[in-house]
């Protein structure tokens, strides 16, 4: 694990483990210090809020693409009952960069879609690192159609760094598999529910993002580009992708500033890869809270006020 550990950890870290030498020496009677490692842990527990309160845009980054961090499979295997996984587009293969089913939270039965990263090399690989081909878009969209005809609410799950770019992508029309689902997902006369996850990159993730809400987690991020991308476009340097990640306003707290998204769902402290199950039970209870709004809206009017919503996302000023 220490190959995870992100620079601004590392102070907590640190006192962790002292306090871990601390316990198995009072464990074994060679120390009689219990007072001691009480107040070691409050100052552990502080320290780490105090850090984690302050996090800076870099920071969330880092968190954002944390390889311990949960994924969709992670969330879905948590808070969705019988799941049932839905396999291919149709027309060209299986993109395992996608997964699209349906199942239960709580009492709702919904199509659940979410990107989908790996874990070690060969994991990312079948995976293809969280980004989706073409036929990933339309296996989501082909889940997405049968919620839409069987009245049942659909849950997207966004966590990729862009669809992929590859020739064989493009050449199997990409742009048009992004774009039909982005029409699609306007049209739809049931509840739609986004909500970012880790990474939400371009319009690899807007493809699933056309939402009657769209949450994000605490530490996740969510832009057109990435900061190394921005930075070598607008500052001719990779290397400033700090300044790139303060610059274009991608966590959280600056997307529900500027009203692009409705609602941050809070992860424990230290991310949601310290604690799996805390933060799908986190998850799971906004998204039965804001459906529990949208099964009440009129279908016409939800189409309505899901199109007005991302009309309202963009201004210009006449000279």
């Amino acid at each position: 694990m220490d190959k995870y550990i992100l620079d601004f950890e590392k102070p907590i870290v640190e006192l962790e483990r002292k306090i871990a030498e601390m316990k198995e020496l009072f464990k074994s009677g060679q120390v009689s210090a219990g007072d001691e490692i009480k107040k070691l842990e409050t100052k552990a527990k502080n320290m780490r809020q105090n850090i984690f309160a302050k996090l800076g845009s870099w920071e969330r980054v880092q968190l954002a693409r944390h390889p311990m961090r949960p994924y969709s499979l992670d969330y879905i295997n948590r808070m969705v009952e019988d799941f049932q996984e839905v396999h291919g587009d149709r027309r060209f293969s299986d993109d395992k960069a996608i997964v699209a089913g349906s199942g239960k939270i709580g009492n709702h039965w919904m199509a659940v879609i979410g990107h989908q990263k790996g874990r070690g090399t060969r994991d990312n690989l079948k995976r293809n690192f969280g980004m989706p081909n073409p036929e990933g878009y339309r296996k989501a969209l082909r889940v997405m159609e049968l919620a839409d005809k069987f009245n049942r609410p659909i849950l997207t799950l966004i966590d990729t760094p862009g669809a992929y770019p590859g020739l064989g992508a493009e050449e199997r029309g990409q742009a048009e598999a992004i774009a039909h689902n982005l029409f699609r997902m306007s049209e739809f006369k049931v509840p739609i529910i986004a909500v970012v996850i880790g990474e939400g990159g371009s319009g690899g993730a807007l493809a699933l993002g056309v939402a009657d809400r769209v949450m994000m987690l605490e530490n996740s991020i969510y832009s057109v580009i990435s900061p190394e991308g921005c930075a070598s476009i607008l500052y001719r340097d990779a290397t400033k992708n700090q300044l790139a990640a303060e610059a274009l306003k991608i966590t959280s707290l600056d997307l529900k500033e500027n009203k692009l998204i409705d609602r941050i769902i809070q992860e424990p402290v230290g991310g949601a890869h310290q604690n799996y199950d805390e933060a799908a039970s986190r998850l799971k209870t906004a998204v039965l809270e804001e459906l529990s709004t949208l099964t009440a809206i009129d279908p016409d009017e939800l189409v309505e006020n899901r199109r007005e919503k991302f009309r309202r996302m963009g201004f210009w000023k006449e000279k």
